[in-house]
C-alpha cells in the first residue's frame, strides 16, 4: 500500500537474496516515492517488478557525476525520493554517502529504513566474538596491498569482517595463513538463497575445500580475533613500580591495567603491597 511521504531521502535496504526478506515498510516507501535512486536499474526493476510497482529510476553508482547528484538534490527538495544498491542496505561497502552527505549538508530530510545486511547476517551466523567485530569492506586485490591492510589490523581486539569475491577467496585465505597465523575463519556466501553456507576453520583447511568445491556467490570473510595477550606476573611487578615512581597505587594499577588487560583490582591490591 503506498504512503504519502513528506520530500526528503529516503535510504531503503532491499533483500541480498530471498525477496522475502523485503520489509513492509520498505514496499510501503518505495511505493510512495516520486523517483528511485539504484545502482543497477535492471536489477531494481525486478525487483519492483516483483512488488508490481512501477517508478521511474535514476541510475546512481560509483560512476555517477557531481550533476547527477546534484540533480537528485533538487528532485529531494520537493519530493521522496528513494535510495536503494543492488542488495542489501545503501552505503555498505556501496555508492551513496556522498549523496547523503550532500543532502544533509542542503538540510533535506533523511530517512533510513533498516532492513537487510549481509555483514550482520554473516557475524550471527559464523559463531565469532561477536560483541564487537570491525567491518573493514573490502580486501584490495593485489598481494601486497592485501597484505599490508592484514597487517594493518592485525592488532585489532576484535572480530574482523570483509566482503570479498569467490575468485579471490583462496588468495585472501591465503593472505590469512601468512599474516594472521592461527586465527579460526569463517566463511559465508549465498546468504538467503538455496545454498546458504557458513563453514570455519582455519584457513589451510579452507583452502583445500574450496579449491575442491571452487565457491560461487558473494562472500563475507570472517577472522577471529587475536589471542589475549598473557603477561608474566615478573613484568606485571616491573610495571607496577615503575608506574608507582610517579603515581598513587590507584592510578598505577590504572595505567597497568591498560596496558596489559589485566584486572585492575588485583594490580591495585599488588600495588599496595609493593608500595
Amino acid at each position: 500500500m503506498d504512503v504519502a511521504l513528506s520530500p526528503g531521502l529516503y535510504i531503503v535496504a532491499t533483500p541480498i537474496g530471498n525477496l522475502g526478506d523485503i520489509t513492509l515498510r520498505a514496499i510501503a516507501t518505495l511505493g510512495g516515492v516520486s523517483a528511485i535512486a539504484c545502482e543497477d536499474t535492471r536489477v531494481t526493476g525486478k525487483l519492483l517488478n516483483h512488488l508490481g510497482l512501477k517508478k521511474r529510476m535514476i541510475r546512481y553508482d560509483d560512476h555517477a557525476d557531481a550533476s547527477t547528484r546534484d540533480y537528485l538534490l533538487g528532485l529531494m527538495a520537493s519530493e521522496p525520493v528513494a535510495l536503494v544498491s543492488d542488495a542489501g542496505t545503501p552505503l555498505i561497502s556501496d555508492p551513496g554517502y556522498r549523496l547523503v552527505r550532500s543532502a544533509r549538508d542542503a538540510g533535506i530530510p533523511v530517512t533510513s529504513l533498516p532492513g537487510a545486511s549481509a555483514v550482520v547476517m554473516a557475524v550471527t551466523l559464523s559463531g565469532l566474538p561477536s560483541d564487537r567485530f570491525l567491518f573493514a569492506g573490502f580486501l584490495p586485490n593485489k598481494a601486497k596491498a592485501r597484505a599490508d591492510m592484514l597487517a594493518e589490523l592485525a592488532a585489532v581486539p576484535t572480530s574482523l569482517v570483509f566482503y570479498e569475491t569467490a575468485p579471490r577467496l583462496a588468495d585472501a585465505l591465503a593472505a590469512i595463513a601468512e599474516v594472521l597465523p592461527g586465527r579460526e575463519v569463517a566463511v559465508a556466501r549465498e546468504l538467503t538463497k538455496k545454498f546458504e553456507e557458513c563453514r570455519t576453520g582455519l584457513p589451510a583447511d579452507l583452502i583445500s575445500h574450496y579449491l575442491a568445491h571452487p565457491p560461487k556467490g558473494e562472500i563475507v570473510l570472517m577472522v577471529g580475533p587475536p589471542a589475549e595477550k598473557q603477561t608474566d606476573p615478573a613484568d606485571v611487578d616491573g610495571l607496577l613500580q615503575a608506574a608507582l615512581a610517579t603515581l598513587k597505587p590507584s592510578q598505577a594499577a590504572a595505567e597497568v591495567a591498560r596496558q596489559t588487560g589485566a584486572d585492575r583490582r588485583a594490580l591495585y591490591a599488588r600495588a599496595l603491597e609493593l608500595k
